[in-house]
């Protein structure tokens, strides 16, 4: 019977943006060198983030830790040689010249892990793209074409209060973030 070391957490140094491909291409390597039962779990960490662009809510994924894959994993023997020789991998975070890669402290691990779960449970963050004393455009609504300044934000409601010219006379508005656009 084999004696199976074990699994510990480690992160891996990648090119930023291609962090989810290069996730993919390792496990695809260790698997084709049949070294799959190494690796409990890779992940990259991420976050969901709406942003508002033309008026539309945009979901998109966006990397928690731009860089950086996590692993758990038993490396010793081959597994290390066939991670470090996939394209774009630049390396394990904290490794000495010529040495083993240095695991995570259990309590890094868990503010890590703590933090994916976080994110998973938060769900849908929107990215308030609007600031204060900006200029934009009304593009939904009965002031359909009028422009004004930014007088508040508020994002509990996502509304935001915006000072128009009407007649020569500014009027405050209170208008969703989808009514409105940056000029």
């Amino acid at each position: 019977m084999v004696e199976v070391a074990e699994k510990k957490w480690y992160v891996i140094r990648v090119v930023t943006g291609q962090e989810v491909k290069i996730k993919d291409y390792i496990m695809y390597e260790v698997s084709r060198v049949s070294l799959d039962k190494q690796i409990e779990e890779m992940l990259v960490p991420t976050e969901k983030v709406i942003q508002i662009r033309k008026g539309k809510k945009i979901s998109k994924e966006k990397t928690y830790f731009p860089g950086y894959i996590m692993l758990k994993a038993d490396i010793s023997g081959e597994i290390l040689h066939v991670i470090k020789s996939v394209s774009n991998v630049l390396g394990f975070l904290g490794e000495t010249k010529g040495g083993e890669p240095i695991p995570l402290r259990q309590k890094e691990v868990n503010r890590m892990l703590g933090k994916v779960d976080e994110l998973a449970i938060s769900g849908e963050q929107v990215n308030i793209p609007f600031n204060i004393g900006e200029n934009v455009k009304v593009i939904d609504g009965p002031f359909n074409g009028f422009t004004g300044t930014i007088d508040n934000v508020n994002e509990e409601k996502r509304k935001l209060d915006v000072m128009v010219k009407i007649f020569g006379r500014k009027t405050p508005l209170e208008l969703s973030y989808m009514q409105v656009e940056k000029i």
